[in-house]
């Protein structure tokens, strides 16, 4: 596989910007969502705050605050938001759940359903009977109602006040009181229609909310076959009780003016009383909410497929005129929470309900349920989801394509540098041609500078190669002509046996020279076999350097030598053959150098973790070139014309040595070039210094 489809395929690696981008905007929607939730609460907390200053916004008739709970069901009236037309024929009541009431005691069966609502301080009441014989009021029989009639109890000034409701026609009808009228009270306000309808009929009525007393109860009497015959009822209290109506539930105008300024905070905010009746609706104000239509809907699928959370239930069910809900229990409990439910209109939205008291002279009359849309602060971050979607596109593909782009320009420079090493031997080889070097600062760059200096290494080699058979012929000449010279002078010597043995000792001295110069040549491989056939062991430079020290005194006389031992121990892991191999080559390469009379020194010091072994002499310095390649192979600086035999192995030989004892060994110059300093360093033995 190409570098440039590798880099390709590591590029897929940029696919984490999407996911990482993701899980931030996880993060974000979490801390919305928390922050959603405290606002929420915040907002139910005040909306509850002014509440509990006000008894009489949730409770009218400040009675029904502490009047203990209903023996028969009170009657709920829903807010309706448009005009109801009082006309008997239903029209604007399909939006309010239905009561419905049943008697089959009596002869024939008697059902009946109601609906109840308020608006503008009046009640409307909205009754459908079925009855397979209606009996219409009769005044020719008696002045009082005697046919099928509605009866209505309200409670004003703690005593009971009833009005009839009856009709001698399909049409309009108007109330009738029962007893004396108290004082304020027009009868003729209670008005409505009635109207004849299949299998029964129905009856609209309107009520000021004020003639109620916050008390409502009626009943139907049913009459038999004829007016005035036996009778039959049903509703939601009976002819003889002698107790309070049933309260009647609404929602006052006064709370529902209270609550609007509340909904332009973008929640729908609901009050219930302490029997968890719904006293207030406030729906969310549509101008303050946050549409997120505008944002792409395939971006906005992914959006919410990414901070979905697993299923959530929906918000429960509730009897008609009360809100449900864990939150709502607690909260009329006096204990505060929130809960999060899966939108039922919409799969993709959830609803944040949150519900706290509503306290009043330390006790709990109420509950504040404010609603809020996921959706409201989904929308805050549609736009930024859609910001993150197009800038990680856009660094996939200026990512993608600057790795392209590098890996086309590194596929370059390795193919140059490949037709480099190609083209660097000569198709016969016969010659190296110089290697190009870079300047980059890059491991490329590195590479190819380490070509160059391995291809000059073969070239000095290769050179070294072609002017050791000069070497060789100028070294062997010399011994092969002392031995060629003697054995002429053997056979023509008539002499005695002392000029022969002159000329056998000058042969003799030849062959030795050969022996030199071939034992030479081997040495380095014979080095690396002895090696690897050694064990190292534990041993004490300083008595093993004073034993060769004395030696090195009488084999170089005509030098003054200094050896700078310490008095204690220098423990080491190594092989003493080959230490003083190595000794042996400083100290002969030390007394190459140095001029008769010279200083050579010989100094072992501590060293961090180790020890340190230097030979200087004093001589020439060494070049400056020389000094990184000085114990490479083949490396001889000798200009010198001593009849000993250098072939640049010796120093070689060292190194070889010292990297075999796991050491390293460098060259410097004398400060002020008067000489050299060769150094070894060699590690302690394990628990030394």
């Amino acid at each position: 596989m190409t570098l440039r489809r590798q880099l390709m395929l590591v590029s897929l690696l940029l696919l984490t910007l999407p996911w990482a981008g993701c899980q931030f905007v996880r993060e974000m929607e979490g801390a919305m969502r928390h922050g959603q939730e405290q606002s929420l609460h915040a907002t139910a907390q005040a909306v509850a705050a002014v509440l509990g200053q006000q008894e009489e916004l949730l409770y009218p008739n400040p009675l029904r605050r502490v009047a203990p709970a209903d023996r028969q069901s009170p009657i709920y009236a829903h807010p309706a938001d448009q005009i109801l037309i009082v006309d008997g024929y239903g029209d604007g009541w399909e939006e309010f759940p239905v009561v419905q009431l049943r008697n089959d005691t009596g002869s024939t069966a008697l059902a009946m359903t109601y609906q109840a609502a308020t608006r503008n301080g009046m009640l409307y009441l909205m009754l459908r009977v079925q009855d397979s014989q209606v009996i219409f009021h009769n005044p020719g029989l008696t002045a009082e109602p005697n046919g099928d009639r509605l009866v209505l109890r309200t409670w004003q000034g703690g005593r009971r006040q009833e009005y009839i409701i009856a009709a001698v026609a399909p049409g309009s009808v108007r109330a009738i009181p029962v007893g004396p009228v108290q004082r304020g009270l027009d009868p003729a306000r209670i008005h409505g229609f009635w109207q004849d309808a299949a299998g029964g009929y129905s009856i609209e009525l309107e009520i000021p909310l004020a003639y109620t007393g916050g008390r409502l109860g009626f009943y139907l009497v049913n009459v038999g076959r004829r007016a005035g015959g036996q009778t039959q009822t049903l509703g939601n209290v009976s002819p003889l009780e002698t107790l309070a109506p049933p309260w009647l539930i609404y929602s006052p105008d006064s709370l529902q003016q209270t609550l609007a300024p509340f909904g332009n905070q973008g929640s729908q905010l609901q009050v219930v009383d302490k029997d968890n009746w719904l006293v207030a609706d406030v729906a969310a104000n549509s101008g303050a909410r946050r549409d997120s239509t505008e944002t792409f809907w395939l971006l906005r699928l992914l959006y919410r497929s990414i901070l979905s959370r697993g299923e959530l239930e929906t918000p429960p069910a509730a009897a008609a005129g009360k809100v449900a809900g864990e939150e709502v229990v607690s909260a009329l409990s006096g204990i505060g929470g929130s809960h999060r439910y899966q939108d039922p209109n919409y799969a993709s939205r959830t609803i944040l309900v949150a519900a706290v008291p509503i306290r009043y002279e330390g006790g709990v009359i109420g509950a504040v349920v404010a609603r809020q849309s996921g959706e409201e602060y989904l929308s805050l971050t549609d736009q930024a989801f859609s910001r993150l979607a197009g800038y990680s596109v856009l660094a996939l593909c200026a990512g993608a394509l600057g790795l392209l782009g590098y890996a086309s320009l590194l596929s370059w420079r390795i193919g140059r540098l490949s037709r480099a090493a190609r083209h660097a031997i000569a198709e016969d080889g016969g010659g190296l041609a110089a290697f190009p070097r870079s300047d980059a600062a890059d491991e490329i760059g590195e590479l190819s500078r380490h070509y160059a200096d391995l291809l000059d290494q073969l070239r000095e080699y290769n050179d070294y190669l072609r002017t050791l058979s000069r070497k060789l012929s100028h070294e062997l000449r010399t011994p092969i002509a002392v031995i060629q010279t003697s054995l002429e002078n053997l056979e023509q010597s008539s002499a005695g046996a002392d000029r022969t043995d002159i000329y056998v000792a000058r042969a003799r001295e030849g062959l030795v020279r050969l022996n030199s110069i071939l034992t030479a040549m081997s040495e380095a491989n014979r080095l690396e076999e002895s090696i690897r056939g050694n064990s190292p062991r534990e041993l004490d430079l300083v008595p093993l350097l004073r034993e060769v020290c004395e030696a090195y005194r009488s084999i170089y006389p005509l030098h003054t030598l200094v050896f700078e031992l310490p008095s204690g121990s220098a423990p080491i892991s190594g092989v003493p053959e080959l230490i003083v191999q190595a000794l042996d080559k400083l100290l002969e390469n030390a007394a190459s150098f140095c001029p008769p009379g010279g200083r050579i020194a010989l100094r072992l010091a501590q060293a961090d973790g180790g020890w340190t072994l230097s030979v200087s002499n004093e001589g020439p310095p060494l070049p400056a070139e020389l000094q990184e390649r000085l114990f490479d192979p083949m490396v001889s600086v000798r200009r010198s014309e001593s009849g000993a035999v250098h072939l640049g192995l010796g120093l070689h030989i060292v190194r070889l040595i010292v990297e075999f004892h796991h050491g390293r060994v460098n060259a410097e110059n004398l400060p002020g070039d008067q000489g050299v300093c060769l150094v070894i360093y060699l590690p302690g033995a394990s628990g030394t210094a």
